[in-house]
């Protein structure tokens, strides 16, 4: 079994990640109040997966994981992109 190397994150780097989800969250909130068509969705969609990549990132410490296991997070995204693709050409071809 691997022995990992004990990792404490600062304060500072709690405190950015708490700001930029917090901003992230307003730039959601005030996308509500836009009517981008067809794109409001993809757009929040995105400004989610930013969110989602930076808990993963910090809070849940992949950022100090094997290579393997980022890859793992990565190739799951790129599927979870893939079937929101597929979804929206089938929906927009109806």
């Amino acid at each position: 079994m691997d022995q990992h190397k004990a990792h404490i994150s600062s304060y500072l780097s709690h405190g950015w990640v708490l700001t930029s989800l917090l901003i992230l969250t307003l730039i959601t909130v005030l996308l509500t109040w836009l009517d981008l068509g067809a794109f409001t969705i993809a757009v929040t969609l995105l400004v989610a997966s930013i969110k989602a990549s930076i808990v993963l990132t910090w809070f849940m410490h992949l950022k100090f994981e094997s290579a393997f296991t980022r890859w793992i997070v990565v190739g799951t995204f790129a599927l979870f992109i893939l079937i929101l693709i597929v979804t929206f050409f089938d929906y927009s071809f109806r």
